[in-house]
């Protein structure tokens, strides 16, 4: 087939399905340019192509810095095909037409997961080019086709396979096509440039008045939080633990509420260096324990609320036994989760044919960008992840009664049960399990209520944790009457002196840590 006049520009770091794409081309006539390193490529395999210097008329400069930047390229690719002035001026300028844009971008993000990699090599690895030439093109969608994903390149092939002698690339590939190849190519800019901004700053609150935070879908979701809801899975750019990056290796695809309540109990169940394990239902844990023996853990967190445990997430901070599982048979979970499974475990899980089972690699804080982000309506409200933690030794205890050791150990657990706990938060613990919890009330009288009422028998002696300070003394004197025996609280209330003298004349323990985990 002889030459048409039309042009096809590729500049790509990604070499997948290049060479099929490229003699496609070639063989309906179109003209080849390239960029240096994908120009020797494609010679070196038969090919026919132009560097882009013998375009422009100037050789790449700045260690390839600046190769693409240049009115012969950037002039034959915005050019308006349907406006007479634009084409009169490209011909004048002795400008040829770019009909299509073949390009994706320094791999920016692969090379700074490297945890050797020093700034200055980092910031080479930021394309410039490839991005000016992908907005380009996208600009203009309605008379060039932008290629950015090599998993387009199928449509195009097909399409090529289809082209009328002499016809034109737009007539084969459709605007609805090219818009859509355009819109991919806006979003993988805007994710390639807020990995850079994210890296530069990473672990800093945002810098400036405008945030671009970067997220790569991962996976389509059965559904989100209604039947009728779609929804996906996406990770932060530079994660690689967590619950969005874990491993399904059996059971019913999940769905939006799945993932929300997995986190929920790979949250909680972290908050825990020794060995536990949490039973969450709603985002909330109904059940938490620790215990060197895993099933002896379970049975224990279990045991907190057996009711609300059913059709709930439960997961492990260890590896899961066989020992386990046989003590889980008769409780059924819509997800399980654990950074292993032994042999033994897997296979008589797998048996559970709805269950869904994950394995979530370890998570840091310092993987991500350190932001909670939710949705309002008309925008968003940004905030630092709440990471903070308290030791015992910065508590203060503030009644007469002083705690033992074994108390302050169980003020400790109850603290970080209510840290994962929806406020207004009031967990009930004692020898390292939770008792009883309430959440999510108007009031904080009303939740202690319900925790007691979960605990029974077992809220006497027990730790009382609230994960905001105590307005009234009307709290102290619900948990005095029940016979809790100690109460950790932020404090800060301008009634504390009062909540401390009702606590007193009780013969409560009380405790400030000065910190208040609120979590809406």
């Amino acid at each position: 087939m002889g030459k048409i006049n039309q042009n096809v520009l590729f500049s790509v770091s990604d070499r997948t399905g290049l060479l099929d794409l490229a003699k496609a081309f070639s063989d309906f006539g179109y003209g080849l340019i390239a960029t240096g390193k994908t120009c020797q490529y494609l010679s070196e395999n038969n090919l026919e192509a132009k560097d882009v210097s013998g375009v422009t008329g100037f050789p790449e400069i700045l260690d390839g810095r600046v190769k693409t930047l240049h009115p012969h390229i950037h002039g034959g690719i915005l050019a308006r095909r349907d406006l007479a002035g634009h084409m009169d001026e490209l011909k004048k300028l002795d400008i040829n037409s770019i009909d299509v844009v073949v390009v994706n971008l320094y791999p920016f993000i692969d090379s700074v997961k490297d945890t050797d990699i020093n700034l200055e090599d980092a910031i080479e690895q930021i394309d410039i080019g490839g991005v000016a030439l992908m907005r380009a093109a996208a600009k203009n969608y309605q008379h060039v086709v932008v290629l950015s994903d090599p998993g387009n390149y199928e449509v195009v092939l097909d399409r090529l396979s289809q082209q009328p002698s002499g016809s034109s690339i737009v007539d084969v590939i459709s605007l609805e096509e090219r818009q859509k190849f355009a819109i991919e190519a806006f979003e993988m800019v805007s994710y390639y440039d807020s990995a850079i901004s994210s890296y530069l700053s990473k672990n800093i609150y945002p810098v400036g008045d405008q945030y671009a935070v970067g997220l790569k879908k991962l996976t389509d979701l059965r559904y989100g939080e209604n039947p009728h809801q779609s929804a996906i899975v996406g990770a932060n750019i530079f994660s690689s633990g967590g619950v969005a990056r874990s491993e399904q290796v059996h059971g019913l695809g999940m769905s939006y509420t799945n993932y929300l309540d997995a986190d929920a109990a790979f949250t909680s169940i972290s908050e825990f260096s020794d060995q536990g394990v949490a039973i969450i239902k709603h985002a909330n844990p109904c059940g938490l324990a620790l215990d060197s023996n895993q099933s002896e853990a379970y049975r224990k967190a279990h045991e907190g609320d057996p009711v609300s445990a059913y059709g709930g997430i439960v997961a492990f901070n260890t590896k899961v036994t066989e020992e386990t599982v046989l003590a889980m048979k008769g409780h059924y979970y819509d997800v399980i989760l654990a950074p292993d499974y032994s042999k033994e475990a897997l296979e008589i899980l797998k048996k559970r044919k709805k269950a869904r089972i994950l394995k979530v690699p370890p998570f840091s804080t310092t993987d991500q960008i350190n932001l909670d982000i939710r949705n309002i309506s008309g925008g968003y409200i940004l905030q630092n992840v709440d990471t903070k933690q308290t030791s015992v030794d910065s508590w203060t205890v503030v009644t007469d009664k002083k705690p033992t050791k074994g108390q302050l150990k169980d003020l400790e657990f109850a603290w970080k049960c209510a840290k994962n706990v929806r406020s207004n938060a009031i967990v009930l613990a004692s020898d390292s399990q939770m008792l009883g919890m309430g959440a999510g009330q108007p009031n904080r009288v009303t939740s202690l209520d319900l925790a007691i009422r979960k605990a029974g028998e077992d809220v006497v002696g027990s730790a009382m944790a609230s994960d905001a300070m105590i307005p009234f003394p009307d709290t102290v004197e619900l948990a005095a009457t029940n016979r809790v025996g100690s109460i950790i609280q932020p404090g800060g209330s301008i009634r504390d002196s009062e909540v401390i003298e009702i606590a007193n004349s009780f013969g409560l323990i009380m405790v400030f840590t000065g910190t208040r985990h609120f979590k809406h």
